[in-house]
């Protein structure tokens, strides 16, 4: 029987870091290939006893060798800024894992996408819908917002303050750790039969800012209050409104087998105590 092999993409980025780690507690080390774009960068996989090859999703001649031999390839979606390009990129991918013949290829891509209204999710949606007409078995991780995007609203001078201050509006969030996923991507790259299938990973019940000013508050052991401003001026409150935050799944609980980190701990790496 073939011994499975496991191609990451991205493996030096911090999801695929963090995929890797989850997956050497499940599998064996020489079952996994990190595909990385700089050799030198990647050679910290070896003293695990990973395989590291080159894959350049803009150097398509890169790709079909780096999945060669793939039962299972994990490709993370480009962190590039410009959509365009990153569309070219993932065309690019889509050819090269059909022309190796790929088992299964997984795809990270956003949770509950159709009712977003920024042009990355049209992105997801156009790199999902390649996928499919490639042919191949697939699965779709529909990652949701991480957690991290707490970072920019200033959490240190809101228990400082007293206040967190934030936009108005009905606000509720899906959000998990990127540690969170990488527990589910490397069940599903690890255990049972998930092909053709999709998952929305996120929390299943949302929280609020009332529950984080609360998680500040007894991290802190100060009070924090919620105070709405409407003419706060932070670029965040105006991209969330784009993306659904709100809609959840026990998708991701159900892979990892329990609850997902608790919000007062996801906080914790975005303040100074």
């Amino acid at each position: 029987m073939k011994a499975m092999s496991i191609v990451i993409t991205g493996a030096n980025g911090k999801l695929g870091s963090l995929i890797i780690e989850r997956l050497l507690q499940k599998v064996a080390a020489d079952q996994i290939v990190a595909c990385v774009r700089d050799l030198e960068k990647g050679k910290h996989f070896h003293e695990y006893g990973i395989e590291v090859r080159l894959c350049d999703y803009d150097k398509p001649d890169t790709l079909e060798q780096a999945f060669a031999g793939a039962s299972k390839l994990l490709f993370i979606a480009s962190s590039n800024q410009d959509d365009t390009i990153r569309l070219r990129q993932h065309a690019h991918v889509i050819e090269a894992a059909k022309k190796s013949k790929v088992e299964q290829l997984l795809f990270t891509s956003f949770a509950f996408l159709e009712q977003d209204s920024i042009s990355t999710s049209h992105l997801y949606m156009a790199t999902e819908h390649a996928i499919l007409t490639a042919g191949m078995p697939y699965t779709f991780l529909r990652n949701s917002l991480y957690t991290d995007f707490v970072g920019v609203l200033g959490l240190d001078a809101a228990i400082a303050a007293g206040e967190l201050r934030i936009a108005p509006g009905d606000w509720s969030f899906n959000t998990v750790t990127r540690d969170d996923l990488a527990r589910g991507i490397a069940a599903v790259l690890s255990e049972g039969d998930h092909r053709n299938k999709i998952y929305e990973l996120t929390a299943s019940r949302p929280w609020t800012f009332d529950d984080l000013a609360a998680a500040l508050s007894d991290l802190s052991g100060k009070s924090v209050v919620l105070q709405e401003d409407a003419g706060i001026q932070n670029w965040i409150f105006g991209f969330l409104r784009k993306i659904n935050t709100s809609s959840t799944s026990t998708d991701l609980e159900r892979l990892i087998g329990g609850p997902v980190t608790p919000l007062k701990e996801s906080i914790k790496p975005f303040i100074a105590l």
